[in-house]
């Protein structure tokens, strides 16, 4: 890579951890917030509805801005936005209201990155392009895997207030390095890639049925599985709690488990950047996502050891595909509405993905908290048999 191309994977890669941290910050707060404000899970995890909404909803908004005026600016705003909005949860956590208006600004400047800085992956990176967004997921999913751990570590030692100051101070430390960190925009037309396929808005239209059943599956598992973690795993906590240090408590212990679960999906990431840049990424998406499809259904069935070791596979597919998907939407779209592509997939991914904060709490109350994994495989089993529908509408070019 060039020197502008190396900034803007910088760049792109801070944002993408941040946005994913932003998002996995909360998760691993449920438990505490729930003794805070005594009340019961499925109430607490609402509170959160309106960032997950918001983080999704504004996705094409905030593309359709970045196509018009360009990418930096807006990635610009994310960090300061989320910064400032994090800071605001901080200060007024003993209110839910205040607490829940600050996340739902968390989730609105968060939703900038996704369609500004995939889309200036997807135009100024040239020649690696599958394996620049698989780095990029990589950078992502550290994201996913440290928020947790981290939530709960600060939480332990000085509170979910601490922890919320400690998530606006890294977000405005992105907007310093934006700040310093000079980055040349590619413009429209100037890396044009004509499509592999035909069928280009079939393809498109059928990959959009597929990523409103991802975000479900991805929302759902995110959402739930600190505290899944914590509830399911009573034998192997009685010995964690055992050990010294921050282990003695069981939600630290909850949150470290799932940090080491998402850490696994960085590996993921770099397999599908990789898959997507030697081979068919049509071929990549449907393998992914059929080797999740048992994973996912054995998680509702499995406890302790047995329920981590089996979440870590499920999630080196499910995040691993993220560069595939990135590279079918560049691929199914116009280079001069690419940011507005990424902001339709995110708005669909994780806009309509929201929901499943609802139908988390709907699926426990009714049936069982290991229900919302059988759920979620009958998600990913329609999902897999889109990825046909896929292959049937895009044929390769002669």
């Amino acid at each position: 890579m060039n020197s502008n191309e190396k900034s803007i994977l910088t760049t792109t890669c801070f944002g993408h951890f941040l946005s994913h941290f932003n998002m996995l910050f909360f998760p691993a707060l449920v438990i505490p917030l729930t003794t805070l404000y005594s009340l019961e899970l499925p109430a607490v995890i609402a509170l959160s509805f309106w960032m997950y909404v918001l983080f999704g909803l504004t996705a094409l908004p905030w593309g359709l801005l970045s196509d018009k005026f360009g990418a930096k600016t807006f990635l610009l705003l994310f960090y300061a936005g989320a910064g400032f909005s994090a800071l605001a949860a901080g200060l007024f956590l003993e209110s839910p209201a205040l607490f829940s208006l600050s996340l739902a600004g968390v989730g609105l400047f968060s939703g900038i990155y996704h369609p500004a800085g995939l889309g200036l992956i997807s135009k100024g990176i040239t020649e690696k392009m599958s394996l620049a967004l698989g780095y990029n997921g990589m950078a992502g999913n550290l994201g996913l895997a440290l928020a947790p751990i981290m939530a709960g570590v600060i939480n332990y030692f000085s509170g979910p207030e601490m922890a919320f100051y400690v998530l606006g101070g890294l977000n405005l430390v992105g907007a310093a390095v934006m700040l310093m960190l000079p980055i040349a925009e590619a413009g429209n037309g100037s890396n044009p890639k004509p499509s592999p396929y035909h069928g280009i808005l079939a393809g498109f239209i059928v990959l959009c049925l597929c990523i409103i059943l991802q975000g479900l599956t991805y929302r759902g598992t995110s959402v739930i599985l600190p505290t899944y973690f914590e509830l399911r795993n009573e034998g192997l906590y009685q010995y964690l709690t055992e050990l010294q240090g921050i282990l003695g408590s069981k939600n630290v212990a909850a949150t470290a488990l799932t940090s080491l679960v998402y850490f696994i999906g960085i590996f993921g990431q770099f397999i599908g950047g990789w898959t997507a840049q030697k081979f068919d990424p049509r071929k990549g998406y449907l393998l992914f996502h059929s080797l999740s499809l048992p994973m996912v259904l054995l998680m509702a069935y499995t406890t302790d050891i047995p329920l981590i070791l089996v979440s870590m596979v499920y999630l080196l597919f499910l995040l691993g595909m993220q560069p595939i998907e990135n590279t079918l939407i560049a691929q199914l779209s116009p280079e001069k509405l690419r940011h507005s592509a990424y902001g339709a997939k995110f708005i669909l991914s994780f806009g309509v993905g929201a929901l499943a904060v609802y139908l988390v709490g709907w699926v426990e109350q009714i049936w069982s908290l290991p229900a919302v994994f059988i759920a979620m495989t009958l998600a990913t089993l329609i999902l897999v048999l889109c990825i046909f529908v896929l292959f049937a509408v895009t044929r390769n070019r002669p």
